[in-house]
This record gives structure tokens, sequence and C-alpha cells, in this order.
């Protein structure tokens, strides 16, 4: 019973990291570990933190007023607000739903290569996860998907500690790249990689998503907030267990290539250090990582368009998985970016990585604006001197990340 208890209470933060941990998050740890070694460990323990302080922020302002923030945020900063974030939903649904789809795809052709030309198999196992992903979601309901998910995040951080554990790293290392920042090659691509390693930790948009599944288990008021504040602890712990993880395994195996490929690369790679045992037990890992990945955005993204949309029509919002505006954007996320398997990863994780760049200074813009009113969040629950200071650097933080994305990205 405790322990039943126990997974009840961690669900939602097990949910986080789960989603939160893709392709491009693992890709962009092992190549920055390649290029930078492990002294920029301690990057992912701040970009875990950085997460955190967000999460715990919108979490924050749901309890206390009983909106979501994204119901908060386009009902106190106006109706040009709301049409801002719907094209900035579309766009990113697009382009996050065709690099899932593609990282299952190629993920899964190395496991299983049955289609000779590895392109065909990225675009035939793309689609399959894909549909799986709605039947998983619209048959299963929110229980199996919480279990599905929790097996997933189970498998992943597993199978990567133990593939750290058999490369045997210096633990001297190890410990000097947590605790004392440094930046190699600071003149040349070093603080790019960093602040990417950063930024990369623990999803964008995703983290919205946390608010729909406190709902499912019933945490509804000011009260749950405590156990909210543990359950994000340990969902950010797993995210920075995992990023360590993979910048270590980067570190000592040494990879060039980068997007799905890269996952491959180092599986293979893994395979002269720790065998071939080690290889697939690496690639079952890594395919956790993806599919969970998928499977939590085809699962709560909807929820965002459906409250946005409800708003934009001026009607009342509520959490119903079975209300037609969430089943009819389910099924065009999970089918119509399958246009994307035609296109290559890497480019489109490329797009992705721009447009996902802009949402994190908007969240903590948001955050600094309305839970530093004290009318609308009460004076007990509105962010304190040191919280509004850390959501400033945040702020500032993301805006450099992603004018360097955009930058590195269009070539400027």
């Amino acid at each position: 019973m405790k322990m039943k208890n126990l997974l009840t209470t961690l669900g939602p933060g097990i949910l986080v990291a789960a989603t939160g941990v893709g392709a491009g998050d693992l890709a962009t740890a092992a190549f920055t570990g390649t290029n930078l070694g492990l002294s920029v460990l301690w990057a992912v323990l701040v970009g875990a933190f950085f997460k955190y302080v967000l999460n715990e922020g919108l979490t924050r302002w749901q309890l206390a007023t009983g909106d979501t923030l994204l119901e908060g945020a386009l009902r106190h900063l106006g109706r040009p607000a709301q049409y801002i974030f719907l094209l900035y939903l579309l766009v990113w649904s697009f382009m996050v739903a065709a690099a899932l789809m593609s990282a299952c795809g190629v993920t899964f052709q190395s496991i299983l290569p049955v289609m000779k030309d590895p392109a065909q198999g990225k675009i035939v196992y793309g689609m399959v996860f894909s549909l799986t992903g709605i039947v998983l979601v619209r048959v299963g309901g929110y229980r199996l998907f919480e279990r599905v998910m929790g097996t997933c995040i189970g498998l992943m951080v597993a199978i990567v500690a133990t593939t750290v554990v058999l490369l045997e790293p210096n633990p001297n290392e190890v410990l000097s790249g947590l605790l004392l920042p440094t930046i190699p090659q600071l003149d040349g691509p070093g603080l790019a990689w960093t602040i990417a390693l950063m930024g990369g930790v623990g999803g964008t948009v995703t983290v919205l998503c946390y608010g729909y599944w406190i709902r499912e288990q019933g945490r509804f008021s000011a009260r749950d907030l405590k156990v909210c504040r543990v359950d994000l602890a340990v969902a950010y712990s797993i995210t920075a267990l995992f990023g360590v993880a993979m910048v270590i395994i980067g570190s000592t195996v040494r990879v060039e290539a980068r997007g799905a490929t890269l996952v491959i690369q180092l599986a293979d790679k893994l395979g002269g250090e720790v065998g071939t045992v080690g290889k697939w037990v690496f690639l079952v890992g890594a395919m956790s990582a993806v599919f969970s990945s998928l499977l939590g955005v085809w699962q709560s993204v909807p929820y965002l368009f459906t409250d946005l949309w409800k708003m934009v029509r001026g009607e009342g919002t509520a959490q119903n998985s079975e209300a037609n505006t969430y089943k009819f954007y389910l099924y065009g996320l999970a089918i119509i970016p399958m246009l994307g398997l035609w296109v290559g990863f890497a480019s489109m994780q490329k797009f992705y990585a721009v447009w996902g760049a802009l949402f994190m200074p908007m969240l903590a813009l948001t955050l600094l604006l309305l839970n530093g009113r004290t009318r609308l969040i009460g004076k007990r629950y509105r962010n304190s001197p040191i919280v509004t200071v850390i959501l400033m650097i945040i702020l500032l933080f993301f805006v450099w990340m992603g004018g360097l994305t955009v930058r590195k990205v269009l070539g400027w």
C-alpha cells in the first residue's frame, strides 16, 4: 500500500521526466560530452534546476487560483496573447511531432531492420509508433498511459545508468565536473554547447502539461503544493541523472553524428566498449526515451489546444479527453506531421530547436507578471524575492540562448 501511495505521489513527476527527455536531449547531451568532456556536467544540474523553478511556479499559480497557467495568461494578458500562442502551438506541434516520429522510426529500425532501406524503415516505423500512441491514449486512458510511461522511464534510467557503470568513468573527473563550473573552448563552440545543454534539459512546451496531470491525480488546492514540490524535485532529479549519464557516455565513446543517427552510432560504439549485449540494451533504453516523449506529447498537448481554442471562442475551459476538440487535435497531431518523416531528422530538429527556444523566456516572463501580483495569486503564494531574481536570470538566459540558437541555425 505504501509503494502504491508513493507511485501515486510521484506519478505526474514521472510523466514530466519521461516526456521531457527525448531524442534531441539525448543527442545534445551525448554530443556535448564528446566535444567538451565531463567538465560541463554542472550545466545539466543548472538546467534541471531552471526547469524545476519554472514548473513549480506554474503549479503554484494553478493550485492557488484554480486556473492552469495557460488559462491565467490568456485571460490576463488579453486576446492578442491567445492568437500568438495558438499560432505558436500549431507550429510547435507539427515540428515536435514530426521529430518524435522520426526518432522512434530511426531507433526502432536499428533494433529491428526489417526494411532494407533505413530511410523507408524510419517512415514506416514512425507511422506505426504514432498510431500506437493514439491507441494507448484513446483505449487505455490515463491509468494505462501512466503505467506505460512509468515503465519507459524506469527502463530508460536503469539502462543508461548501468551503461555508465560499465564504462567506468573516472569518479574524480565526474565529481569535478558536477561541482566546479567551467566551460572548455570558451572562445570556440564551448559556450554554445554548454548553453544548449542547459536549455535542452527537461522539455519546453511540455512543462505546461504537468498542470493537467496533477488534476488527473486529484490535486486541486494549495494544500497539495508541498506534494507537488516533492514530485517535481524527484522528476527533475531523474532528468538530471539521465542528462549527466548521457554526457558521460558521450565523453567516453566519442561520436560525430547528430540527431537520431547519433543514437545508432552510440550503440555501435558501445558494442565495442561493453559488448554486443550492452549495445542492444542501450538501444532498448533509447527507444524507451523517444517513445515515452511521443506518448507524453500525444496525451497532453491536445489538452493545451482544447483550452486555448475554448478561450479564443469565449467558452469556459474544462479538462475532458472525450471532448471533440481534444480528439480532433490528437488525431491531427499524430497524422498530419507524418509528412515530416520525408524530411531529414537533423533538419526537422533544427527548426524545432529554434521554435522551442522561444517558449522558455515567454514562460519565465509570464510567471514574473502573474505570480508577482498579490491581487492575482494572493500574498502567501506570490513570488518571493529570491524566486523573482531566479526567474529574471532564467528570462535573460533563455533570451540569450534563443538568440544564439537562431543565429547558429540560420548561419548569421
